[in-house]
């Protein structure tokens, strides 16, 4: 009798302990990411004690390093998932995979290609002799480095890409501002930055489109769809390789040798030459006994896509870097020199904190932005996220050829929006694709029915306006907080 009212009472205690252990778990690794972050910074502050002992100014440059380590921890969370949310989606890569290769790929950027010198102006848009007293320039500095952190950080939460280099810029903009006045900003460099917010996600939406126009025409709507791979896939493949390696010129091994545009061209159209050549057996080795169906196309795009996530990667690691740690090396040098320079050298351990930043916000908070870019924008397979990073090398290469400034965010997240805005119109414009389907399918209506009353909606309008929005008022916003937070500095520091 007592073993039957006891067993009730034992499996309900039991019960509670297996609840109160999986709201422990869950609570574990919820706060485990912002722990591990936090850690992160304490030795971002505590490498930049070490290095800047006996300093005057040592307090600010710790205090700076805490910010700077932050920041990059922010744009690892939410930059870095334009490289790889493509190559996720598509399932090209699990996100595992894209973690472990965008954070190798980053640090490799930062660190072999991500430059020595950095200039301490943002773009330009300040006037430098309207900050050259060196407590003015590092508060104007620390304030940007605040502002702009804390406002990716705000973006990331709410799931919207955003340009850390234009949340710098706004940063600078702002606290220079402050400090200088409403004529201290060179408004000719702000008015071609706000360009870029157009010109940067309409050219990189139009060049997606555009292959991915080729691809359907070429490839996917033809009777033998494997005959037509083994024609145009090694081509495409080639003209990735050719748009990456001028990409990587460029945006990545300037830093190391000096190069021009038309170098970095000449060197693109050498490789895709060569690419061609290795790839067109390897397609055709590949493309045997697969079946006439778009999932065996998806088959021969997977590993340019998975290289392409790496080389972005690289290249955003060498370009984006300096956003995180250039208002930080240039507090260092300020503080030691005691004076204000156009350009600093990076310390090795200013670098060090950079690309380790971004790594570590990648792999505890990228997943969000990951999924966001990749899955939940429009529905992506290989071929359209194949158009997507050949869009991102081929945007920035004409932009860097008329001098426009554009962020690798916009283009990317700008391509995912056109291939998803091109298959709306093309599901229900194409002549080529109703014939097509209309011959697949044998039925007489096909035609009427898909040319006149089906309208699909391929992208979510609610991530388009978000998105949107948060462009719009990075700079604005980015300043208004560097605004507020340099005038806080100078209360406290200058009572």
């Amino acid at each position: 009798m007592s073993n039957t009212t006891l067993k009730p009472t034992l499996d309900k205690d039991l019960e509670k302990v297996s609840r109160l252990q999986g709201a422990n778990t869950f609570l574990t690794a919820r706060f485990a990411a912002p722990s591990l972050s936090f850690v992160f910074l304490l030795l971002a502050m505590g490498i930049s004690s070490i290095y800047m002992t006996g300093e005057l100014g040592t307090g600010i440059v710790i205090a700076a390093a805490g910010v700077g380590a932050y920041l990059a921890l922010n744009i690892g969370a939410n930059d870095v998932a334009n490289n790889v949310g493509p190559a996720v989606g598509s399932q090209a890569l699990s996100i595992t995979g894209a973690l472990i290769i965008a954070a190798i790929f980053e640090s490799a950027g930062a660190l072999i290609a991500g430059g020595d010198v950095v200039g301490t102006i943002s773009k330009g848009i300040i006037d430098p002799a309207t900050v050259s007293q060196s407590d003015v320039f590092v508060r104007v500095m620390l304030s940007a480095l605040v502002s702009s952190a804390l406002w990716v950080n705000l973006a990331t939460w709410i799931g919207a890409p955003v340009s850390t280099t234009h949340a710098v810029v706004g940063g600078v903009m702002g606290s220079g501002m402050a400090a200088s006045g409403y004529s201290s900003v060179n408004w000719d460099t702000m008015g071609s930055i706000a360009a870029s917010w157009v010109i940067s996600p309409v050219l990189g939406g139009l060049i997606a489109a555009a292959f991915l126009f080729f691809i359907k025409t070429f490839i996917i709507y033809q009777s033998d769809k494997i005959a037509a791979a083994r024609r145009w896939v090694p081509l495409l493949i080639s003209i990735m390789v050719g748009a990456f390696s001028a990409y990587l010129a460029m945006k990545g091994l300037k830093k190391v040798i000096s190069i021009t545009l038309w170098q970095a061209l000449l060197f693109g159209f050498a490789a895709s030459i060569l690419s061609y050549l290795v790839v067109k057996p390897l397609i055709a080795r590949q493309a045997e006994g697969l079946e006439n169906r778009n999932q065996s196309l998806r088959k021969l795009f997977r590993m340019p896509l998975i290289c392409s996530a790496a080389l972005l990667s690289f290249a955003h690691g060498a370009n984006d870097v300096a956003n995180a740690i250039g208002p930080l090396a240039a507090i260092v040098h300020t503080i030691s020199a005691g004076e204000v320079a156009a350009k600093v050298s990076i310390p090795l351990w200013v670098m060090v904190i950079g690309a380790c930043g971004i790594s570590f916000g990648l792999l505890l908070f990228g997943p969000k932005l990951i999924r966001m870019v990749g899955e939940q924008i429009t529905k992506l397979n290989p071929m359209r996220a194949y158009c997507v990073a050949l869009s991102a090398a081929i945007t920035v290469i004409i932009a860097s050829g008329f001098g426009l400034p554009v962020s690798s965010t916009h283009i990317a997240v700008g391509a995912v929006f056109g291939v998803g805005f091109f298959r709306e119109w093309y599901t229900r414009s194409s002549k080529r694709r109703v014939d097509y389907m209309h011959s697949e399918t044998g039925r007489s209506s096909y035609t009427q029915l898909t040319a006149k009353t089906k309208r699909p909606k391929l992208v979510r309008r609610s991530h388009f306006t978000t998105i949107v929005a948060a462009w719009v008022i990075t700079v604005p916003a980015s300043a208004g907080v560097s605004a507020m937070v340099y005038a806080a500095l100078t209360g406290l520091l200058m009572p």
